[in-house]
């Protein structure tokens, strides 16, 4: 990981550059990685369905509106970026069977974004079996240096995981981030109805050097050394 600087064009979200394995990556506020180089944009933790897959395991109903405004939001990331490959990291259903059981009109528009694109389904613990949707589904995905994986590995280097929907605070104040060291890039969630573990938990400050980076996300992105 090398000294990273702020990027904010006019055309794109505003982003946060890192210099990661040789590899040039913007940490996006939108909860996104931009890979310039490799056209290649990645999301993780979409988690479509949750409020179908809570009602139907609790019987506990949250207004069903995730499923749209992450799509609104994805889609938006889409028409910015034009990416010509798309890498969900996992756990972009909420689980199996909220994947079968999308709306219509949600897949459909899930549907419009694959067209003319390569779509990666990286597997999740949530949505362990391949979505019908075109794509193709992997349990990882190594693209140029990296590797991209749902769940990280301990003994890996050059990574690129999701999994643990890192939050982590500034001033008090926290928010969704990313955590990245020299060998390792852990993205926050994408999805609406997501939680977050802070930085502080043991699985995270475990998996990340000493001199870990946080990046916030938001309307700007907010670098700062990893809360431990």
């Amino acid at each position: 990981m090398s000294p990273a600087r702020p990027h904010d064009r006019q055309d794109a979200p505003a982003g946060f550059d890192v210099l990661f394995c040789g590899e040039r990556l913007s940490l996006l506020g939108a909860r996104a990685l931009w890979w310039a180089a490799q056209s290649t944009l990645v999301v993780s933790d979409l988690h479509l369905g949750k409020s179908e897959r809570v009602a139907r395991c609790t019987g506990v109903s949250l207004p069903p509106y995730e499923t749209r405004d992450t799509l609104d939001r994805l889609e938006t990331l889409i028409a910015a970026q034009r990416p010509a490959r798309i890498v969900c990291l996992g756990d972009s259903f909420d689980d199996d069977h909220a994947a079968r059981n999308l709306p219509l009109s949600d897949l459909d528009r899930l549907r419009g974004m694959m067209v003319g694109r390569h779509w990666v389904w990286v597997e999740g613990n949530h949505d362990p079996s391949p979505p019908n949707l075109g794509g193709i589904a992997l349990a990882e995905f190594a693209l140029g240096p990296l590797t991209l994986r749902h769940i990280a590995d301990p003994a890996a280097t050059g990574e690129i995981s999701g999994h643990y929907h890192p939050k982590a605070s500034l001033r008090g104040q926290f928010r969704p981030a990313f955590l990245l060291d020299r060998t390792r890039l852990i993205l926050p969630a994408f999805g609406t109805y997501t939680g977050g573990l802070r930085s502080t938990d043991k699985a995270l400050t475990g998996l990340l050097q000493s001199d870990a980076l946080a990046v916030l996300t938001g309307p700007r992105p907010l670098p700062c050394p990893m809360p431990r």
